[in-house]
């Protein structure tokens, strides 16, 4: 079986779940959305994926740009088994009324609240729970990596709490609108979102977090404590880590020392985009003092969230109902690493 997947919206996620689609044998991209004629939307005509405007109100600036569209996204949704909204942060739940009335499947990505769909989705911490849904969310960059490196230890040793700092990047690197330039920016409400959002995943995690805005666009950086249930040497916990899908632990002592290298070290695997879909942890970073954990983690917010968009479309269709099955798959199909660097 292939199922039929949309894509509303063409920008930072959406081009890379589409490619990451295209890369699956049980679903294809039928077509994607724009609102606006932008070199994205060339782009995805050279890519071959189908073009659609949102409303009819938006047809005119694409014929004037010299750009065919297949028709709007209504008549996209009619095509569709599924539906991935990837349209920027807080607009994706103005189209929840759409979605419904055209009774296909929806997706939505972090910048929506839970509440949007009422499920927020990691592949390895709640697939299951995932199988035949009609509505998900799949969490924030940093809520999936969060998850990807906590659920695992919950799991084998048991948190007690976590206090977990966001360094944040500013914005993305093709993004010259947002800042700061030259400035370090606190968030100043206590918890940042980042906390209950993991909470939405992992409800029983007593989870606390602040986030740093920072001006640089490659990747946000975690700075993570966590209290143990039992004592474990950090020896345990990495094994653990290795052993973990979508995590790859880098080391200092091989001149991985910050986000730099490890961006470098993501072009040099030959990935599109130069994404780096894992969580990256430091292996040398990572320190038990008694009963608690230090560690450091590195995001690549343009990608870490694809694999897990594929999974939920797996399994909301229940292509296949094994997590480790689908995870398998997803990884093979994108190339994605375990272990260590």
């Amino acid at each position: 079986m292939v199922v039929k997947v949309a894509i509303n919206g063409y920008g930072t996620i959406g081009k890379r779940v589409a490619d990451a689609v295209s890369k699956q044998d049980d679903m294809e991209v039928i077509g994607v959305t724009k609102t606006r004629p932008t070199f994205e939307a060339f782009m995805a005509v050279k890519k071959g994926y189908p073009l659609y405007v949102a409303t009819k109100d938006s047809l005119e600036p694409f014929e004037n740009a010299g750009l065919h569209v297949q028709g709007t996204l209504e008549n996209l949704l009619d095509e569709a088994d599924i539906v991935v909204d990837c349209t920027p942060g807080k607009k994706g739940a103005g189209y929840k009324e759409t979605y419904l009335k055209a009774g296909v499947k929806a997706i939505w990505q972090g910048g929506e609240k839970h509440e949007v769909a009422g499920f927020s989705f990691n592949a390895m911490a709640n697939y299951e729970k995932a199988l035949g849904r009609d509505l998900v969310r799949v969490v924030s960059c940093n809520t999936t990596g969060l998850c990807r490196t906590l659920y695992p230890i919950d799991r084998d040793i048991g948190i007690d709490w976590v206090q977990a700092v966001m360094v944040r990047r500013s914005t993305d690197p093709g993004d010259s609108k947002k800042g700061p330039i030259n400035a370090i920016e606190p968030v100043l409400k206590v918890p940042s979102h980042h906390g209950p959002d993991v909470q939405s995943v992992l409800p029983h995690i007593n989870i606390n977090t602040t986030a740093v805005k920072v001006p640089t666009t490659i990747m946000h950086l975690h700075s993570v404590v966590v209290k143990l249930k039992r004592e474990a040497s950090a020896d345990e916990i990495i094994d653990i880590w290795k052993n973990t899908p979508r995590v790859v632990l880098v080391s200092g002592k091989k001149g991985l020392v910050s986000t730099a290298q490890i961006m470098e070290m993501a072009r040099d695997l030959g990935r599109p985009r130069s994404d780096l879909y894992e969580i990256a942890v430091w292996e040398d970073g990572t320190h038990v003092v008694g009963d608690t954990l230090y560690y450091y983690q590195a995001i690549h917010q343009e990608s870490d969230v694809v694999p897990e968009n594929i999974d939920a479309i797996r399994a909301m269709l229940e292509l296949e109902t094994d997590k480790m099955k689908s995870i398998e798959k997803t990884d093979r199909a994108l190339g994605i690493l375990g272990g260590d660097i």
